[in-house]
């Protein structure tokens, strides 16, 4: 991706009253952030119903300027700016209706590892919490050593999720309410600064953009949408762990919290996050795993051995499902979606295409396998 694309990518998020969906949708209908900006008085004729007040958003010169003072900056600090045209950006989070065009990254790690979840919870963490987050995080390394530990470096569960996944040797992303130039709660610094070697830090806001309360808001559905799971471990009645929870279920993704006491302040959310449906309970990393469908009920060897002339005539794209299945086993949707590289909408297409045609079998939370 060159860097025109990132230039307008990051100027088009400051061109007033178009917003974060109103970006995405721009880019999808024309292809590119550059050409927008390129085609910006033939918008009617390529995108029939576009708003005049669009056109004349489009014709911005000071986001230009603000946005070559950010490619300074990434440059200056050897950042990664991703845009959604990007190989490397979370193609999970790119499915969302609103997720961001641009983000930016300081670190080392894959976003599109087949494993990917997010532990949050309240910022006022009991023993319990902490307890479970790094019992958790041992036996996943153990079961799961490539995933992915996602938070957000804030005071209570957020950070002892981090620093559970650091111990383990696992890695970890911070998504952060804030500009790259900063780090908040700086008490968290180095923590932060551990993370880079194996994980990193992430986030859609520019430079000395501080950490005001709506930002982290907007935090969470990125917190949300580039997982395959939401892991509530403790929460208020009330808190940013619930919205995230909200959000996961907006963007399809399974949701699970941790159970607690009912005298607890703090397992309050969670408890009612289970009893309302809205999650499942989870105890345990092998109880997560299973439920996921991440660890196959049977061997990947007894999956390849069905033969492929036992399915009827299938597409070019049915038959890329197939064999990702015949050589992993049983997987969740949002690990096909990586692996086969189709947005999600599609793959739903062709797994229910694939069960009307006897080939997969949904199972519980999302997983498919083959049937023999």
């Amino acid at each position: 991706m060159n860097n025109d694309e990132r230039l307008c990518s990051i100027a088009l998020t400051l061109c007033p009253g178009i917003g974060h969906i109103g970006a995405k949708r721009l880019i999808d209908a024309i292809g590119s952030a550059v050409d927008v900006f390129g085609y910006r008085k033939e918008l009617p004729e390529r995108l029939p119903g576009v708003n005049s007040s669009i056109i004349t958003a489009l014709d911005c010169p000071a986001a230009f300027l603000r946005a070559e003072r950010e490619m300074e900056f990434v440059e200056k600090n050897r950042l990664t700016c991703l845009t959604l045209r990007d190989e490397a950006y979370p193609s999970r989070l790119r499915e969302c209706e609103d997720a961001p065009i641009v983000l930016f990254f300081k670190g080392n790690t894959d976003f599109n590892r087949l494993h990917v979840i997010n532990m949050v919870g309240t910022r006022r963490a009991t023993e319990y919490g902490k307890r479970f987050c790094a019992d958790f995080v041992h036996d996943l390394s153990v079961l799961l050593p490539d995933a992915l530990i996602v938070s957000g470096l804030a005071y209570g569960i957020d950070i002892h999720a981090h620093r559970a996944a650091l111990a383990d040797n696992m890695s970890t992303v911070a998504v952060l309410a804030h500009g790259l130039d900063r780090i908040y709660p700086s008490v968290h610094r180095k923590t932060a600064v551990d993370m880079l070697v194996n994980g990193g830090l992430l986030t859609e806001f520019l430079s000395e953009t501080t950490p005001d309360r709506h930002n982290f808001v907007s935090r969470n559905r990125i917190v949300a949408g580039m997982c395959d799971a939401t892991i509530v471990v403790e929460s208020a009645a009330k808190g940013g762990s619930l919205i995230t929870a909200d959000l996961a279920d907006g963007y399809h993704r399974d949701c699970f919290a941790v159970p607690g006491r009912v005298t607890d302040a703090a397992s309050i959310g969670c408890n009612r996050l289970i009893r309302d449906n809205k999650a499942a309970l989870v105890q345990s990393a092998e109880e997560f795993v299973k439920t996921m469908g991440w660890a196959s009920a049977e061997p990947a060897a007894k999956a390849a051995g069905i033969q492929r002339n036992l399915f009827p005539e299938l597409t070019d794209e049915e038959e890329l499902v197939v064999r990702i299945l015949t050589h992993q086993g049983d997987l969740h949707i949002n690990a096909l979606v990586v692996e086969a590289d189709i947005p999600v909408n599609r793959m739903s297409a062709l797994l229910f295409e694939l069960e009307m045609k006897g080939v997969v079998k949904a199972l519980v939370g999302g997983v498919y396998c083959l049937l023999a």
